[in-house]
């Protein structure tokens, strides 16, 4: 179960950040990947994406927020994109662990990102982690 998990944050991943370099709906791009079905879309990965969408303004908040010195804007994409769906899988999903979501984030930054990404990922998470009994979705 945990390989394809991690292969469907993978593919959430590729979703999320294609949909912003090409400007897309994000939408629009999962509907493409889930119509195009080559290869198929991993359910988890549907409902990462969509969960992300749902709650992008709360998490665009709090990455702004406790990303101390880092615009979103500045961030890597992928980090950003990564961020988002750790972030999401902390606060909103009850099923995965928070250190699950976590490691997940830090180890496909380490795969995908810059030297620096899996440190950042990592210590964004953590305070999120931190902080989230005293937030309010």
């Amino acid at each position: 179960m945990a390989g394809s998990r991690t292969k469907a944050r993978k593919r959430a991943l590729d979703v999320l950040f294609e949909s912003e370099m090409q400007s897309r709906a994000v939408g629009a791009t999962l509907d493409g990947r889930v119509a195009a079905g080559d290869p198929p879309v991993n359910p988890y990965t549907i409902e990462l994406v969509e969960g992300v969408r749902e709650h992008g303004a709360r998490i665009d908040e709090l990455l702004t927020e406790y990303a101390q010195g880092w615009s979103l804007e500045r961030m890597p994409a992928v980090d950003r994109n990564l961020l988002r769906i750790g972030v999401y899988e902390v606060l909103f999903r009850d099923d995965v662990p928070d250190a699950v979501a976590v490691t997940e984030a830090v180890n496909l930054a380490s795969e995908l990102s810059t030297d620096d990404s899996p440190g950042f990922v990592s210590g964004l998470l953590s305070r999120i982690v931190e902080v989230k009994p005293t937030l309010s979705a």
